[in-house]
C-alpha cells in the first residue's frame, strides 16, 4: 500500500502554536514527517540591532514569554561579556534561583501539557495548580509573574530579604512532597505507561547525531547539561549533576523533567543558604566601550540555548545580534521519533520536547532556479512587495 499525507497545522488542537507538519502515513502508521517552518516569523533579531542594548533586554524577553528569565540571562551574559563587564556575585546566586524557578514552572506547565493530551486530566489540573504557586514566587521576587525584567546588564533589579527566603523555602518544602507523588504515578500509573513507555523512541546515538539538546538528549542517554559541561551564574558555586535516563521515549523524556524539578528546588535552597552579601549590580555605559563579540550559553528549560553578540565601539545598539533556541535544534531529533508511531501518539511526542515554535522560526528567500538562499530585512522585504 503506497503512503497518503496527513497534514497537521499550521492550526490544529495539538500545537499551541501555528505549525506545519506533513506525515506520510501507511495506515495508522507514520512512514515519513515533513516539519514546515515560518509561521510566526517576528524578526527579532533584526530588531534587536535597531534598539539600544537596554531595549533589547527586555525585547528578548518576547522570544518566549515562558522562557523570559533564560534569554534575557543568556543576552545579560553576552552583553557583559563582550563589553567586560564583570556582574558582583550576589547576583549572580540571584539569577541562578529566578533562574530555576523558571525552570519550573516551564517544567509543571509542559507535564500537565503532556497529561491533557493523553487523557489525564486530573493530573494536568494538578501540575498547573503548582505552577500557580511558583508563579506566585516569581511575582513576589520580581513584581511580574511572566515577563519579569528581572535580569539586566550588570545584574540584577531587585534583591531579596530574609521574608523572600522564608517563603521560597516553605513553598519549595511542600512542592517537593508533592513532584515525588506526581513522580510515583508515572512510573506506576497503567495510563501514563501505555501512552508514552516505548512511543516516540529516539537511541542515543540518533540523539547525538541529530543534535538533541536539553531533556530530549538527557532522555536518551546523552549527558548534555550546560550548568555542568560549562557553568555560568553560580552553578559553579552549588552541586548540581545532570539528570539523565536511557529509555530514549516520551516517558523519558517526561522523567527527566520531573527529577529536574527536584533537583532546581535543590539548587534553589542551596543558593539560598550560601547567599553572598554585596552589590546586585554594577553601573554599565550606554554605549559599548570596544568593538568585540559575547557569546553566552546557557540550559534552558528546554534545553541548550546561545545568543551571540557582536558590538561597535562606542555604539549604543549592537551591529548583529544571533540567536539559536533549543526548539530550533531539536527539530530534527522530533522527526526522527515520529517516524513508525501511531497517527494517536503524535502530540504526545510533539509535545516531548516541549517544542516553542515562536522563538524557533526564520525567514529567508530561495531562488529556485539557481537555489540560491538570502536572508532579508523586513522593510527591503515590503519594498519588494510593491513593485
Amino acid at each position: 500500500m503506497s503512503s497518503i499525507d496527513l497534514i497537521v497545522g499550521p492550526i490544529h488542537p495539538a500545537l499551541h502554536e501555528p505549525e506545519r507538519f506533513v506525515f506520510k502515513i501507511d495506515g495508522e502508521i507514520v512512514v515519513d514527517v515533513e516539519p514546515r517552518l515560518g509561521y510566526v516569523h517576528r524578526g527579532i533579531e533584526k530588531a534587536l540591532s535597531e534598539r539600544t542594548y537596554i531595549k533589547d533586554i527586555y525585547l528578548v524577553e518576547r522570544v518566549c514569554g515562558i522562557c523570559n528569565v533564560a534569554h534575557t540571562l543568556t543576552a545579560a551574559q553576552a552583553i557583559e561579556q563582550a563589553f567586560g563587564v564583570e556582574v558582583p556575585r550576589r547576583s549572580k546566586y540571584l539569577r541562578t534561583i529566578v533562574h530555576e524557578l523558571n525552570r519550573l514552572h516551564s517544567h509543571l506547565l509542559i507535564l500537565g501539557v503532556v497529561c491533557e493530551l493523553i487523557g489525564f486530566d486530573t493530573l494536568f489540573m494538578l501540575f498547573w495548580r503548582d505552577r500557580e504557586v511558583i508563579m506566585d514566587l516569581i511575582e513576589m521576587i520580581t513584581g511580574n509573574r511572566v515577563m519579569s525584567a528581572y535580569n539586566i546588564i550588570g545584574g540584577v533589579r531587585r534583591n531579596i530579604g530574609d521574608f523572600e527566603v522564608t517563603q521560597i523555602k516553605g513553598v519549595l518544602s511542600s512542592l517537593a512532597k508533592r513532584v515525588k507523588q506526581y513522580k510515583k504515578v508515572f512510573m506506576d500509573d497503567p495510563t501514563i505507561r501505555a501512552r508514552c513507555a516505548g512511543v516516540g523512541y529516539l537511541s542515543r546515538a540518533k540523539a547525538l547525531a541529530l543534535g538533541a539538546v536539553g531533556p530530549t538528549a538527557r532522555g536518551s542517554g546523552l549527558e548534555l547539561d550546560v550548568r555542568v559541561d560549562e557553568p555560568y551564574a553560580a552553578y559553579d558555586e552549588v552541586k548540581y549533576c545532570a539528570v539523565i535516563y536511557n529509555d530514549g521515549d516520551v516517558w523519558a523524556r517526561l522523567m527527566v523533567r520531573l527529577d529536574e524539578l527536584l533537583a532546581s528546588m535543590e539548587v534553589i535552597n542551596e543558593c539560598l543558604d550560601k547567599m553572598p552579601s554585596g552589590p546586585i549590580r554594577v553601573p554599565v555605559p550606554e554605549a559599548a566601550p570596544q568593538s568585540a563579540e559575547g557569546v553566552s550559553v546557557i540550559e534552558a528549560p528546554r534545553g541548550e540555548l546561545i545568543h551571540h553578540v557582536y558590538t561597535k565601539r562606542d555604539d549604543d545598539k549592537p551591529f548583529r545580534y544571533r540567536i539559536r533556541t533549543p526548539t530550533y535544534a531539536n527539530i530534527p531529533a522530533v522527526c526522527e521519533m515520529l517516524k513508525g508511531c501511531y497517527i494517536a501518539d503524535i502530540p504526545a511526542i510533539l509535545a516531548s520536547i516541549d517544542p516553542c515554535f515562536s522563538c524557533t522560526d526564520r525567514a529567508a528567500l530561495i531562488d529556485t532556479n539557481s537555489g540560491e538562499k538570502r536572508i532579508i530585512d523586513i522593510l527591503s522585504l515590503a519594498r519588494r512587495s510593491k513593485k
